[in-house]
């Protein structure tokens, strides 16, 4: 995996060290935590291993290659690409509601607060612009990106409603979205949007700040909102949103990230409580908290937290596609090298599990959120090619590009048969379409 030159960092080695210092803080009985915390179910594990280099990983790319030649693929995958992004963003304007949004109605039940819908037009609208300014489709000279924008500044000018919709179920979500849709413009006066944006991430990632210590299965999440406990799907979002900001991966919260990210991976190294009996295969699950829960074991029959493994069997939970190159991209964000054992291991696993026709591990269920988080991870290796656990040499591009192609509807839109996480909804899995093409077809690095 090809990384440009980085300097040598210390600052995860700074938290971690922390950790001997801070680890016999009394909090057994909650006095210093969060009260939004069950230290009932807070669990302990060293935390992981620092790298002694940080690498600076590639540099956000927030548009797609004006050419072939710059996306280093030939024209005619590069036209295919191209032609299917711009009948989805034709299907996007068509498909926009009168205030610019997307989805306006749809609610969305976060996995740890089933009692709480919330709605998501913010965050999918958000998603919506990236969609639109990485190929170009800029407010002046997009009326779709342009009511989009205005949409989502009318909600920035009534602070009330802003902090209601932060403050909600999918508060993390919202704001992440706006960062990174907000970095796309290069612009200055949408800049003070992403930088309070990073800020408010920043303040709700579960850290020291409440009470959490770095041996903690807490720390260094994020969640949904302020209220639920942090989680790879959440946390890997956050990433993405300093990611494209342009946050530095020795800042620390994205190495405080690392520790959470590094304990939901089924590794020999990782000593959670929920890994300790796991298959040590590289891949990832959805979070380490409260003692861990994958929806791989959900859908193998095992139950979420492993609680319909048979009594005398050891418990351990499931590693599955989208957490695992959620989880695999990261680690690069978070600047570790390509010879990281956990780097290694997450990469072992895909070229094991490699397929576009389904989410390893949930067959159809969020399909097209996988085609997304293993767009954004394969593009951040700058690998053209990939080799499965077989031999077999793949063009990850044109097979992600044809596999979409082929899944496009006449009007542009596409939509997962399989309606979980939203997936029923074509604005949603269009963007998330657009947005994976999008990743396949950005320059390469040194063309």
């Amino acid at each position: 995996m090809k990384q440009s030159i980085g300097k040598d960092c210390c600052i995860l080695l700074c938290i971690l060290a922390c950790t001997s210092t801070i680890m016999h803080a009394q909090v057994d009985d909650g006095s210093t935590l969060d009260n939004r915390i069950d230290p009932t179910r807070i669990t302990r594990s060293p935390a992981a291993e620092a790298s002694g280099t940080i690498m600076q990983p590639l540099p956000a790319t927030l548009a797609i290659a004006s050419s072939a030649d710059e996306a280093s693929m030939d024209a005619a995958t590069y036209d295919d690409a191209v032609n299917a992004i711009n009948k989805g963003i034709a299907y996007l304007a068509k498909a926009q509601a009168g205030d610019g949004s997307w989805m306006t109605e749809v609610v969305e039940v976060p996995t740890d607060q089933p009692q709480s819908p919330a709605p998501v037009t913010l965050a999918v609208t958000a998603m919506g612009i990236k969609a639109l300014t990485q190929s170009g489709h800029l407010p002046d000279s997009s009326p779709a990106c342009l009511q989009a924008v205005r949409f989502i500044q009318a909600i920035l000018q009534q602070p009330d409603m802003l902090q209601e919709l932060r403050d909600g179920p999918l508060g993390n979500y919202v704001t992440a979205a706006m960062v990174s849709a907000f970095s796309s413009f290069d612009e200055l006066r949408y800049r003070e949007i992403v930088q309070d944006g990073v800020l408010w991430l920043k303040q709700n990632q579960w850290t020291n700040a409440q009470g959490l210590e770095p041996d903690m299965d807490w720390y260094g999440g994020a969640g949904y909102g302020k209220r639920g406990r942090p989680d790879l799907s959440n946390t890997q979002v956050m990433l993405d949103a300093l990611h494209d900001a342009g946050v530095s991966p020795d800042d620390p919260a994205v190495q405080a990230a690392l520790v959470f990210v590094s304990r939901t991976q089924n590794i020999p190294s990782n000593r959670t409580t929920w890994s300790i009996n796991g298959d040590k295969d590289g891949g990832f699950i959805y979070t380490p908290a409260n003692g861990g829960e994958s929806l791989g074991s959900e859908a193998a029959g095992d139950g979420r937290w492993g609680e319909l493994i048979p009594e005398g069997t050891p418990r351990s939970l499931k590693s599955y596609g989208s957490m695992t190159y959620a989880g695999f991209k990261s680690l690069l964000y978070a600047g570790l090298t390509s010879d990281d054992p956990r780097v290694k291991a997450a990469f072992d696993w895909i070229r094991s599990h490699w397929s576009f026709q389904e989410n390893p591990g949930l067959g159809q269920q969020g399909l097209y959120y996988y085609y997304h988080a293993m767009a954004r991870a394969l593009h951040a290796t700058q690998q053209l090619t990939i080799t499965d656990d077989g031999g077999e040499v793949h063009d990850w591009r044109a097979e992600l590009i044809d596999a979409l192609v082929q899944k496009q509807k006449e009007d542009g839109s596409w939509v997962n048969p399989e309606d979980r996480w939203s997936e029923g909804h074509p604005e949603l899995v269009t963007i998330y379409s657009i947005l994976a093409l999008q990743e396949a077809i950005k320059p390469v690095a040194g063309r």
